[in-house]
């Protein structure tokens, strides 16, 4: 299947279109949660920002979509869409179900040039669910909240795989039609737009300090959710769990590639580091990694007389 042809427009829109799932936020089955629970649930810290990202992404997919001729695209975006507005409603639904501090504030000014908006929000929606992916996978097996939440955030997880994998053929699709030049840029391209995800979130997490003052994750006790964290584990799941969410869908289509990439290469690095920590602890210091050889003249030592 050609990259930017109709027949990859098709493919990526229809099984966009086939993998929805239909459901009412309200009707979902929300558990009654214990005290101990609810308490873990209340004093997350960023419930009003992730409130306000979903209102504002279902306000910046619908814009977009306004402006785009292509009919089958139009309908995708149009889905995609409904589907950003009905995760804000799920949001609501929650919050006003448990009680949690997460009141709704004025979107902000969109922008006027919205296609670059919608850019850095599939940009931004690739880089929070590769780690999302991670923290997920550790929540589950820490039980940090009870099974019935996380299979909604499962179902959650799963719409916004859909979300990005429409978005990178998408965002593929737009370029090829563009010609050969827009292709040869891509990967620069695609880097830009994960820095500027990447300075959104740094924003985010300010923003969010601010509003909460200044609480983070520790207010909330949660030394069973990172219960023997480590970079490396962390990165691993990360790693892990991209790949198998990203195998349940159509082999054709194109997935993210560079956080992947990006992830195996800090892996590799970081498991030759640990078999070298591993030999020096059996058999004492070895040699720099880089430099000169032990046996070269740099290093070599001088005869005695």
């Amino acid at each position: 299947m050609k990259i930017g042809s109709l027949e990859h427009r098709d493919t990526f829109c229809s099984h966009f279109a086939s993998t929805y799932l239909d459901y009412d936020p309200e009707a979902l089955p929300w558990p009654v949660l214990d005290e101990a629970a609810l308490q873990r649930l209340r004093q997350v810290p960023f419930w009003e920002e992730v409130f306000y990202s979903e209102r504002r992404a279902g306000a910046i997919v619908a814009a977009f979509t306004e402006t785009v001729s292509d009919p089958v695209l139009k309908e995708a975006l149009a889905l995609q869409g409904e589907e950003e507005t009905r995760h804000a409603k799920l949001i609501r639904v929650m919050v006003e179900r448990y009680g949690l501090d997460a009141p709704e504030r004025p979107i902000d000014d969109l922008g006027t040039d919205i296609e670059t908006s919608f850019k850095d929000f599939g940009f931004g929606e690739c880089f929070d669910s590769f780690v999302g992916f991670g923290l997920f996978k550790i929540a589950w097996q820490s039980e940090f909240l009870p099974r019935e939440i996380m299979q909604i955030f499962s179902m959650l997880m799963y719409e916004e795989t859909r979300h990005i994998v429409f978005f990178i053929n998408w965002m593929a699709y737009t370029e090829a039609r563009k010609g050969w030049l827009a292709r040869t840029v891509s990967p620069l391209v695609t880097l830009r737009y994960y820095l500027r995800a990447l300075h959104y979130k740094i924003r985010f997490a300010r923003r969010g300090q601010k509003v909460n003052d200044g609480k983070n994750l520790a207010a909330i006790q949660v030394g069973m959710f990172l219960d023997g964290f480590n970079f490396r584990r962390f990165l691993e799941d990360c790693y892990a769990e991209n790949s198998r969410r990203m195998s349940v869908f159509d082999p054709e289509l194109l997935r993210p590639s560079f956080l992947p990439q990006l992830t195996d290469v800090a892996l590799k690095a970081l498991r030759l580091w640990g078999r070298r920590a591993e030999l020096e602890t059996r058999s004492g210091p070895l040699p720099p990694l880089y430099g000169a050889h032990p046996g070269s003249a740099a290093t070599r030592q001088p005869e005695s007389s």
